[in-house]
């Protein structure tokens, strides 16, 4: 691991807490890295934020990218409104992509439940 890429991370999720949807846009783009653990904790420090990395999933659910994984942490946020937006992808065309809509639904729905 990259002590310093960690750290980074770290204060992109700060960041993000304020507010600050360039951070988001970071932490997204530091799923992509080489690095196992910093993508571990992006991923980590956008669902732990909630509502606050929604516009920034979403930017990047219309892009299609990261598409499994971006699903994946919709559901996990449970907001209700992604509802639509994650549906959409249960019948794509990437079997992938299809499975992790459905399980996002699942997860959604199971999530909000507990509320």
């Amino acid at each position: 691991m990259h002590f310093g890429r960690a750290i980074a991370t770290f204060g992109k999720s700060a960041a993000l807490r304020l507010g600050s949807q360039a951070a988001a846009r970071q932490l997204l783009g530091d799923m992509s890295s080489p690095d196992e653990n910093v993508r571990m904790l992006a991923g980590m420090f956008l669902v732990k934020s909630g509502r606050r990395a929604l516009p920034v999933l979403l930017e990047a659910l219309a892009r299609r990218e990261q598409l499994p994984v971006v699903l994946t942490m919709l559901g996990d946020i449970a907001a209700a409104e992604t509802e639509p937006e994650i549906a959409r992808f249960e019948k794509d065309d990437d079997p992938n992509v299809a499975a992790a809509a459905r399980m996002a639904l699942d997860t959604l729905r199971r999530n909000r439940s507990k509320s």
